[in-house]
């Protein structure tokens, strides 16, 4: 993957959705910040993340983090942990994880562990240089 022009940040990306306030968007963007190497390969213009929680507080929360990266499909990751604080880490940990195996499956050709398989060879054996057609027909 080639480094983008405009690198994407988790602080020029990050919406907050329901739930959250305008106030709590730099904390998250500040919990979110480890993303940021990760993003950095998309373009900014072409990338989008928004975090919701729904019931915050309450029993039963669930916290939503959704990435939109143009020409790649669209990536939610939950969370139902009842701290706020571990949700977020969860769904970031998540979307990091699954950025990372979209890289995997689309761009394989790149991953040098792969390219880097030695392949099978047939074992000749040197001594026999001859074709054993060959071989049979001079002895005719």
């Amino acid at each position: 993957m080639s480094a983008a022009a405009n690198p994407a940040t988790v602080a020029e990306c990050l919406r907050v959705g329901a739930g959250f306030s305008q106030g709590d968007r730099n904390w998250i963007a500040e919990q979110f910040a480890t993303l940021d190497a990760r993003l950095a390969g998309f373009h900014a213009d072409a990338t989008e993340l928004e975090v919701s929680v729904k019931d915050r507080e309450a029993r039963g929360q669930k916290v939503t983090l959704e990435c939109w990266i143009a020409g790649r499909q669209k990536i939610v990751t939950t969370s139902a942990e009842e701290d706020l604080h571990a949700a977020l880490n969860d769904v970031r940990d998540d979307l990091r994880r699954r950025l990372n195996d979209a890289k995997t499956r689309q761009e394989p050709r790149h991953n040098k562990h792969l390219r880097d398989i030695p392949q099978p060879q047939a074992d000749l054996d040197p001594t026999d240089d001859q074709d054993p057609a060959r071989a049979d027909a001079e002895t005719a």
